[in-house]
């Protein structure tokens, strides 16, 4: 059992890490990035099947599927309808949401239904979610950090240039469409790793019975500081916003973000 669960979890951590490389293409259109999350959503897609056939062969005598089966079969045909879809139909934010909830399912389904069909104690299986969760939370921070310092770099260049203020400490600045790039970047790797980190959570709670700590302070303002990232990503990738504009929106997020953490002191989640 011990062996299927580092599976279980290998399965969660690749197919979070095609879901960064599928909106790193979601938000630069990037084809290299494109190729390496659907060749690593082909690997996940091969492992549920897997799954999924050992799964029936040992329950053929049972009288009805398990709630596992069940949703691991769900879960495996949204990513097969997704993998169609991106090569034969080409609507790839379709692809990108639909593995979204995918993941979402996934991980509810190996984390709550996982834990009564293998006999794993409740405290064990949430712990294992806490060190997920945790271990995202904080590459999420690291990396909308150093977005937000990013985004500040701009907003202050942006108006030194404007003004026409030059000093030597602004040549050594790199130039606005670099500054801009890296934050993208810093976006693409973290805005993910939120969106999982909280569906961890969320998972977490509901594994655990605590389901109305859904609605702590702290889970809602951490799901504020999310969507706050998402009007930043569609005016980025939809919109096509100027520079200027995204960077405030991404200051206003870190802002909401910032205002999350510093409200430990009245939650009960953490």
């Amino acid at each position: 059992m011990g062996y299927a669960n580092w599976i279980y979890d290998g399965i969660l951590y690749l197919y979070a890490l095609s879901l960064l490389f599928y909106f790193s293409d979601f938000m630069n259109a990037s084809r290299r990035a494109k190729r390496i999350g659907t060749g690593l959503l082909i690997f996940v897609w091969v492992l549920q099947s897997a799954f999924l056939i050992t799964r029936f062969i040992s329950h053929l005598e049972l009288p009805q599927l398990t709630s596992f089966v069940y949703w691991l079969a769900f879960s495996w045909l949204l990513v097969t309808a997704s993998l169609v879809i991106s090569r034969f139909f080409h609507i790839e934010y379709m692809v990108f949401f639909v593995n979204v909830i995918s993941f979402a399912v996934l991980a509810l389904n190996f984390y709550t239904s996982s834990a009564q069909d293998r006999n794993y104690a409740l405290w064990q299986t949430t712990r294992e979610l806490l060190y997920i969760h945790i271990s995202l939370i904080l590459c999420a921070y690291a990396a909308l950090t150093i977005g937000a310092l990013l985004a500040a770099m701009y907003l202050f260049l942006h108006h030194r240039l404007k003004s026409k203020r030059w000093s030597k400490y602004i040549r050594r600045y790199p130039s606005l469409d670099a500054i801009e790039r890296y934050a993208d970047r810093s976006v693409i790797i973290g805005v993910p790793l939120l969106a999982m980190s909280l569906a961890v959570a969320a998972t977490m709670l509901i594994a655990g019975d605590k389901a109305m700590l859904l609605l702590d302070w702290k889970v809602l303002t951490s799901f504020a500081s999310l969507l706050a990232y998402i009007v930043y990503v569609y005016q980025r990738a939809v919109n096509n916003r100027p520079g200027q504009q995204l960077a405030k929106v991404y200051m206003f997020a870190f802002g909401m973000l910032i205002l999350s953490v510093l409200t430990n002191s009245l939650s009960s989640f953490h």
